[in-house]
């Protein structure tokens, strides 16, 4: 006979939240308190297991010399032991709640202290943790403190009875995984570690525990109602105010609002017997009120982006400096909000959003998304058992950041599905804290949450919610609840690589619909480590490029930043979308109207300009007197006579909004909006006039010659082409085209490989020189299948060297796809290395990415033109060009220009080499060759990556089109 012995589950594995910290208080940045840092250089070891060593080392005395040193903050496995991994949802071990493997990387680490001199005698002390992952072991002095999970979470333990005046010896030990990972599930790197700040805090007799800050404002009255809570009491001034309050007392004074365009804090202090902290105080009030989130009471509209805390040489281990040049970066891009995806932040962070002014939705420390693919078995929202966890986490958040007038809503967590747990914390939240909204994307009824919450919903649904008119719940009672409640995406516009597009029409839906109050673009970085190649550049690796077994490759990498925080251009874009004053008009008659659109602020903060320009040259400019409008006003202003232009020539009005003076994240005159309103448009002409002639195996017309046989281009007034123009439709697939895997619409990327679009076929079949041109007939076709395109070339020339080209393009068979692009690929000369051009820029722009591009001149060299995406993928087009020049130093080259106008790209590698490229090391120059496309037409980006495609008007669907080019030799 046989029994089996169940042992209890050792602590990293058991489903408590830990054992022995103290109950949550707020995170107070600075207080008369002595306090002493304990970051640093500390000893460390790591283990291949939970129990590969005994905890000998916790005690005095312990000789750790052979072991390595590791600074914290900061991930042991960004320091030498171990490596990263990455994945977005799967979890990179066995799902079996709460048990994880034998193989669980430990990190023990020691570091031993002396005690100020001027450390206070009497009272208590509490040693504080701001976070660890994922659970902790910690002892002082030989003694254990505890045990605790919530990896992105503040931990303190009462320490004043074991502190010793010098060598102290502080141990603490890590495991990668425990039953807290399966709670942390959240999209990003799994870094291990202790990653934020260790800080011994003097706790004096009669010292603050916990204090709560309620500042109301009554938009009605103009007014003020601020009490302070405290335990134990004390007093509370606000000299501004001329305040001086016993906590728990109310006062009622006129004051200024906080809100994010205005972020007003009246400098507060608030002593007991035992200390004094300073508070900044900001008045505000949140509620749901006629279906809409009101602060203050007005509606606002988020132009949000989720944030991860990430750094590309230290992961989440993020300095002060970094968190202040992430909010700026925000703020000079019109970004309003943030939602701290998917975990509370550095409570610093808070701070700054207080001091530069973002509406905050602060995220709880909890995702079990690794569930998804198991049709929510066993998730542990839904587990009783865990419940305890959740609502340590909750309460953990709240009490830390409760204070901060930045944070409008707490979000339950993100992606857990649904469950009993998250009905939990919702129901303490709003008990702790009804002066908040709650959040939760995962549950559609809505059951637990005060506003109405998606991710990814197409531009189609973002309508129908907006009209309150989406697909009804099961639930009439909890359908009627969501109908009535405010709409947004927390998560949208997924900015992997090029793109995101379709950002133009969202914002246009949230101005629309009352009930669509904006949405948090995914996300603000990417998280690509740095890398130094062979060659000394350095580069950015993602999943897989660490040997993962388990891997979700360059998911990780979905920012609008690069990972060294250079903005991309769907930053750019992003900052043109959503700016907060809309500039239109009619630029034929010289009107022009502004609209405010900000929430709360006037327009007496902006200075407006305008400039007239002729072919992309300014030719007048000058002030423009626009009233301070009050939000939502607008004004129709005249523009002044335009300066006189050259006959025939284009000519455009831009018309400018820029901060009057300095703030905390811009100087004056930066930029915040602007508008260009065409005037007046230029007819182009082809050229003609030259006939063609044949010259053995030549043909020769005006500055071209010709391959008789082909009737490919070779030379053009003497300048050698490297690779003739012809007919192109490939690129290198973007992260947008590619899709992912659980998309149920058609991934383009994919469809076009599986056609063959990558390696087209060209097959000549006419050379023509008949009524003065030469005109090449052709077919382009991809193998294995009956589809393709018949194009015609007809080049003509006239007296004066241009050479011009008209090419018409008709659909062969059935195409029930899109094309990648239109038009033309050539190779010029390497040396043809600077660029000039009249169009759209200074950067990319693709179809449904085109509203930062501004027209005007441009220079930039073949090299800048590219955008280093971290994956390389079709990248650096130039919309609506009329013209361009690539030229040498000394200004010889080429002159092309376009009608239509047209999309430029140059290049010193093919976009075969482009396609095949993993890391921009891979991308060797040629030497040889500069490879240019002039597109008549581009497929738009989208959002596929993770949300929607590319909406039909920014389809390039295969159809007759026509389109030409004129050639022009520059000596």
């Amino acid at each position: 006979m046989s029994s089996t012995q169940h042992t209890p589950l050792p602590y990293y594995e058991d489903v408590s939240p830990g054992a022995g910290a103290l109950p949550p208080r707020p995170w107070t940045p600075s207080s008369d308190a002595a306090r002493l840092s304990l970051n640093g250089t500390w000893s460390f070891r790591l283990s291949p297991t939970a129990t590969a060593e005994d905890d000998s080392f916790a005690r005095p005395g312990y000789d750790a010399r052979g072991w390595d040193e590791l600074p914290v903050p900061g991930h042991w496995v960004l320091h030498g032991h171990g490596t990263p991994i990455y994945t977005n949802v799967r979890y990179p071990f066995p799902v079996d709640p709460p048990r994880v493997p034998d193989e669980n990387p430990t990190g023990d680490h020691l570091r031993v202290f002396d005690l100020p001199g001027d450390w206070p005698a009497g009272g208590d002390a509490v040693l504080r943790f701001e976070g660890v992952e994922s659970c902790a072991r910690v002892w002082l002095n030989g003694e254990e403190l505890g045990t605790f999970k919530g990896s992105r979470l503040p931990h303190e333990f009462a320490v004043g009875g074991l502190l010793q005046p010098s060598g102290n010896v502080l141990a603490v030990r890590v495991h990668q995984w425990s039953s807290g990972t399966y709670l942390e599930d959240q999209d990003q790197w799994w870094l291990p570690g202790i990653f934020r700040e260790v800080t011994l805090e003097h706790r004096p007799e009669g010292s603050l525990g916990d204090y709560f800050v309620h500042a109301s404002y009554d938009h009605t009255t103009g007014e003020g109602t601020l009490r302070i809570d405290a335990d134990p009491g004390g007093r509370v001034t606000v000299p501004e105010l001329g305040l001086d309050l016993a906590t728990g007392e109310s006062a009622t004074v006129p004051v200024e609002p906080w809100t994010a365009e205005t972020p007003r804090l009246y400098e507060a202090r608030l002593t007991t017997v035992g200390e004094s902290v300073p508070l900044r105080v900001g008045f505000r009030t949140v509620v749901v009120e006629d279906g809409l989130l009101k602060v203050n009471g007005r509606r606002v509209l988020f132009r949000g982006v989720n944030r991860h805390e990430f750094h590309p040489e230290n992961g989440r281990a993020v300095d002060l400096a970094t968190m202040r040049r992430d909010l700026v970066l925000m703020k000079q891009h019109n970004i309003n909000a943030v939602r701290t995806s998917h975990y509370p932040p550095h409570p610093a962070f808070l701070g700054l959003c207080d001091e530069l002014g973002l509406w905050v939705i602060d995220e709880c420390d909890l995702e079990t998304h690794g569930f998804v693919d198991l049709d929510w078995r066993n998730n542990p929202v839904d587990d009783d058992r865990w419940t305890p966890a959740l609502l340590d986490r909750a309460e953990r958040m709240v009490e830390r950041d409760k204070n901060h007038p930045a944070v409008v809503m707490w979000s339950l967590g993100n992606e857990c599905g649904t469950g009993r747990g998250l009905s939990a914390m919702a129901d303490w939240i709003r008990e702790r804290d009804p002066s908040r909204v709650i959040h939760y994307e995962g549950d559609l009824s809505c059951a637990d949450t005060d506003v109405y919450s998606r991710m990814y919903a197409p531009h189609e649904e973002v309508d129908q919610i907006g009209r309150r008119t989406e697909p009804p719940w099961g639930d009439p009672e909890l359908d009627a609840k969501r109908r009535a409640l405010p709409f947004i995406e927390c998560e949208y516009a997924h900015a992997m690589g090029n793109g995101p597009g379709g950002l133009s029409e969202y914002q246009r839906l949230f101005q629309e619909h009352e009930r669509c109050q904006g949405g948090f673009v995914w996300e603000w970085i990417d998280h690509g480590f740095t890398r130094r190649a062979p060659d000394g550049r350095f580069y950015h690796v993602y999943g897989g490029d660490f040997g993962e077994e388990l891997h979700d490759g360059n998911f990780v990498c979905d920012g609008l930043l690069f990972p060294d925080r250079t903005p991309s251009p769907g930053l750019i874009e992003y900052k043109k979308v959503i700016e907060p004053v809309r500039i239109e008009g009619d630029g034929a008659d010289g009107t022009v109207r502004i609209t405010n659109g900000h929430d709360f602020a006037d327009l007496s903060h902006l200075v407006f300009s305008w400039t007239y320009e002729a072919e992309g040259e300014a030719i007048g400019s000058g002030e423009l007197a626009v009233p301070p409008l009050p939000p939502g006003e607008s004004a129709v202003l005249k523009l002044p006579a335009p300066s006189e232009a050259e006959a025939g020539a284009e000519t455009w009005w831009t018309v400018e909004a820029r901060l009057a003076a300095a703030t905390a994240w811009a100087e004056a005159g930066h930029p915040i909006a602007w508008a260009q309103l065409p005037a007046a448009t230029r007819a182009r002409t082809l050229a003609s006039g030259a006939a063609p002639r044949r010259d053995g195996g030549r043909i020769v017309l005006g500055p071209g010659v010709f391959d008789a046989a082909t009737g490919a281009l070779t030379s053009l007034g003497g300048l050698p082409l490297t690779e003739p123009p012809r007919l192109d439709i490939w690129r290198a697939p973007t992260d947008n085209d590619n899709g992912a895997s659980w998309q149920p619409d058609e991934r383009w990327g994919l469809i076009w490989r599986r056609f063959g679009l990558h390696r087209m076929r060209h097959r000549t079949d006419a050379v023509e020189t008949t009524d003065g041109a030469l005109t090449v007939r052709t077919r382009v076709a991809p193998a294995a299948v009956d589809i393709g395109l018949e194009t015609v070339y007809r080049w003509t020339a006239d007296g004066d060297g241009r050479l011009s080209l008209a090419v018409s393009v008709t659909p062969l068979g059935e195409w029930t796809f899109p094309l990648p692009r239109l038009g033309l690929r050539l190779g010029v000369p390497a040396a043809l290395g600077d660029v000039e051009w009249f169009g759209g820029g200074p950067g990319e722009a693709y179809p449904d990415t085109r509203a930062a591009a501004r027209v005007g001149r441009w220079a930039l060299s073949v090299d800048e033109l590219q955008t280093p995406y971290v994956r390389p993928q079709e990248n650096g087009a130039r919309i609506d060009v009329r013209w361009v020049r690539l030229t040498t130093p000394d200004g010889s080259g080429v002159r092309i220009e376009g009608e239509p106008a047209f999309w430029f790209t140059a290049r010193r590698w093919t976009t075969e080499q482009l396609d095949a490229a993993e890391h921009t090391p891979d991308l060797e120059p040629s030497n040889e060759t500069v490879w240019v496309n002039l597109d008549h037409g581009q497929q738009g980006i989208g959002s596929q990556s993770c949300g929607p495609g590319v909406l039909d008007e920014h389809r390039l669907d295969a159809a007759p089109a026509e389109f030409s080019f004129t050639f022009a030799r520059l000596e």
